[in-house]
Order: C-alpha cells, then structure tokens, then sequence
C-alpha cells in the first residue's frame, strides 16, 4: 500500500469496523457527503502507515492533507467546520459551549460504560450494562420534547448518541415502555440515509 501521508488528494479515515467512536466519526461523513475513503483495520494489529501517522496508532484517525486528527471529538468538529453544510453545531457560542459540554458528559457517563461492556465479561460488565440502562431510562423523557437529541436538528450529539443505541442489543440491554420516546428517537435516526450509510458490514449484524 502506498503511504497515505503521500495522497494528497483523497481524505482518509482509517477506522475500526465495530468501535463506537470510528462509527460517530462515519456518521458524520454520511450525513455530510463528505469523499473519503475508509480503511477498516484491526487495531490490534495496526497497519504500518498508521503507526507512521498516529503515534498511539488508535482509531479513529483522519488523515487530509498535511494534517492528520486521532481523537473521535476532535475529529468530528473538525469536519463540521471545514464542512459547514449541513451545520451539526451551533452558530452562537453559547450554545456551542453547551453542546459541548452535553458531549463531555456522554463521554464521562456513557462512553466509559460503553468500554467496559467492549473490554469485560465479569461482575463489572453486568453493573456497567445495569448503569448504562437506567441511565438511558432516565433521560428518556428529554426526548419527547424534541425529535433529536435536545435540539430540532440533527447535531453531533445525535452523532455521539446513535451508536450507543444501536449497540443496545450487542450489549443484552434492552429499554423499558416507560423509555418509549427514546426508542422512538432511536429508530427515527436509525431510519436515516445517513445513519444507514454509516454502517459497517460488521455493525449492521449488531441491530
């Protein structure tokens, strides 16, 4: 294979054919029609280019141009502002700062449980599933106000959040009547161009 860093020309995510953060970041292409081309690699067995152009040689990792991104948040703000159509952050930078601050807590409340039901199949699997399930149940009533994830666009928390969603059966977790409006909200987005676009062969199989 020729070295990536040397193509220019052509935008490149190398990206894992199961994770939930490589599959945000497809989301976002979808939804985008953004041109790139997709490398599905075994991270545990990183291809030499990788390792070359990440020095943790973790995906996902988007590579255009010169410049290359190896964190899922980063990565997906980055496309939304080189980008900007369709928008999937706020314009005014209050509401930025929420949306962001909404990610930072799906990645301290949901994605560390999410890790755990990847890596575990111990005690510590069956509290993060637990968790993780009463927690959706939870915030289920927010989405009843809103046909996306407190918002009436599509946004990058619908980003964030889908893939937990689609996942929910991999992981033995199913939600109760009472969460209805999330499972709702679950199969709107799972009904999307974009979301169906996004899907691995691999991941298609989960859901």
């Amino acid at each position: 294979m020729a070295v990536i860093a040397n193509r220019k020309s052509v935008m490149t995510l190398f990206s894992d054919r199961t994770d939930v953060y490589s599959h945000r970041v497809r989301i976002v292409l979808a939804e985008k029609g953004i041109n790139v081309d997709i490398i599905y690699v075994d991270p545990a067995a990183p291809p030499e280019d990788l390792i070359e152009l990440n020095p943790y040689a973790t995906v996902p990792t988007l590579v255009d141009r010169d410049l290359v991104l190896y964190d899922s948040q980063v990565i997906m703000e980055y496309l939304d502002e080189r980008f900007p159509h369709p928008p999937l952050m706020p314009v005014d930078p209050v509401s930025r700062g929420s949306t962001r601050m909404t990610l930072k807590r799906i990645q301290k409340d949901w994605d560390s449980l999410v890790d755990i039901l990847e890596r575990d199949s111990s005690q510590t699997e069956a509290k993060a599933r637990k968790e993780l399930q009463e927690s959706l149940t939870v915030i289920a009533p927010i989405f009843e106000q809103k046909p996306f994830f407190m918002g009436d666009e599509f946004s990058l928390m619908d980003c964030a959040v889908s893939p937990i969603l689609w996942r929910l059966p991999k992981y033995g977790i199913e939600l109760p009547p009472s969460a209805k409006a999330l499972k709702d909200y679950a199969k709107r987005i799972f009904e999307m161009d974009s979301f169906q676009a996004s899907l691995s062969d691999v991941e298609r199989e989960m859901n």
